[in-house]
């Protein structure tokens, strides 16, 4: 009986240390997007070849261009330019499955992104 008792705490602290800090927070703000062929193409013209810099061309063309695909939803974060150049590295800091990456970069999904205060987390829909 003490033998599990040790193992299940060892496991509670393992998970508890182990688990990403940026699981446990709420987001600030989250919105929904289509990421459709203008967002894949930097303003002057040349294509884009990753997930980041397409989200963040999808926000630039939103809030700064007026290009919106039809379910765009609104957020207050990136319409900011400064926050749209942390953009890039806030992903980084933050969480997409390698499926979501390749979605991005190879189409138009839907997605959606959870907002936090140094990072973003991005889910397909």
């Amino acid at each position: 009986m003490k033998r599990l008792a040790c193992a299940l705490l060892a496991a509670s602290a393992l998970i508890t240390f182990a688990a990403p800090t940026f699981a446990q927070a709420d987001p600030v703000e989250s919105y929904c997007a289509t990421l459709g062929r203008a967002d894949h193409f930097a303003s002057d013209g040349y294509p884009l070849d990753n997930a980041a810099a397409i989200i963040r061309q999808d926000r630039a063309n939103f809030h700064q261009f007026g290009k919106r695909d039809p379910s765009d939803e609104n957020d207050s974060i990136f319409s900011r330019k400064a926050n749209r150049a942390r953009l890039e590295q806030m992903l980084r800091n933050g969480d997409i499955s390698r499926n979501a990456e390749r979605a991005i970069v190879r189409g138009t999904p839907d997605i959606c992104v959870d907002v936090y205060d140094d990072f973003i987390n991005v889910t397909l829909l």
